[in-house]
């Protein structure tokens, strides 16, 4: 099998999210168990595998694992896998990539600049909203003053295919000093949808940003994720939902990562549709190496 490497909503190389992505003819012949393996090894927040390079209903499968389990639909693996698609499958300009993930088919639209991608865009499924939760109870979790919590908005579940709690806070001075108490985080999500929680502030290390992220999912084997797709595209609805920038639909860039060292930039556009809020989250992805499973 042929694996490569990409950062994915990176601002330069060895920036953004690392994603390992495997194809050939070998990965049709791996079991549910041998992928879950393969990506236990690579250790990244996610790996996938492209299990055959022919179309199927104008789609390409892809299937995506964390260390510790398979996701039905997550971010930067779809446009990670869909820039290796369109690279090393496709091999021509094209406007739209396909994905066939468990949560249903996902299109990726690609820019260029000349001949080379520049940009990536997907387009997610409709948010939902679940259960909500009180900002004592966060605060615990996250050691925040519950003060720091932003009240005028609520804190809660969010999904476009995999559900994240969603907590605004502040300032950027409490995002930095976030330290997850396990143990509480574990209390909490046993009895939640979501396992994950996605911490936001309106204050920014870089000026031309909007917004400054955390992700923590210590439940999937990633106790704080560089760059997360899915739970960026949940924030977007959730800032339509609750009109945090006003009524008006939303086109902003994102940092995360910045605290773990990968800083990472995604760029997010919702507003309300005729059947639901709009969400899509965009941004580069850079090749870095290319390499043989044997």
């Amino acid at each position: 099998m042929t694996f490569y490497i990409v950062d994915v909503f990176a601002v330069g190389k060895y920036t953004g999210n690392q994603l390992a992505v495997f194809t050939g003819d070998g990965v049709g012949e791996l079991s549910d168990s041998q992928m879950q393996r393969i990506a236990k090894e690579m250790n990244y927040s996610e790996t996938t595998f492209i299990p055959s390079t022919e179309m199927r209903e104008g789609g390409y499968d892809v299937r995506i694992f964390t260390p510790e389990q398979e996701l039905p639909f997550a971010g930067h693996p779809t446009l990670g896998t869909a820039y290796i698609i369109q690279q090393e499958i496709v091999k021509n300009p094209v406007d739209q990539v396909n994905l066939n993930l468990k949560v249903g088919q996902i299109p990726v639209t690609l820019h260029y600049a000349g001949e080379s991608v520049e940009w990536l865009w997907m387009q997610q499924k409709t948010p939902t909203f679940g259960q909500g939760f009180s900002a004592d109870k966060i605060a615990s979790v996250l050691n925040l003053d519950v003060s720091e919590i932003d009240s005028r908005f609520p804190i809660e579940e969010v999904s476009t295919g995999v559900p994240f709690i969603i907590v605004p806070v502040k300032t950027l001075e409490a995002i930095k000093r976030i330290k997850v108490n396990k143990d509480k985080y574990f209390e909490l999500i046993e009895k939640t949808q979501a396992k994950a929680i996605l911490v936001f502030c309106p204050e920014t290390y870089s000026p031309e940003n909007n917004l400054n992220v955390r992700m923590f999912a210590g439940y999937l084997g990633v106790p704080e994720d560089p760059a997360t797709g899915s739970a960026n595209g949940c924030l977007a609805g959730y800032l339509v939902e609750y009109s945090y920038f006003g009524s008006a639909p939303i086109d902003l860039r994102v940092e995360q990562g910045y605290e773990i060292g990968r800083p990472s930039l995604l760029l997010l556009k919702a507003q309300r549709g005729k059947q639901g809020i709009e969400v899509s989250v965009g941004g580069k992805v850079i090749l870095v190496a290319k390499g043989e499973f044997v």
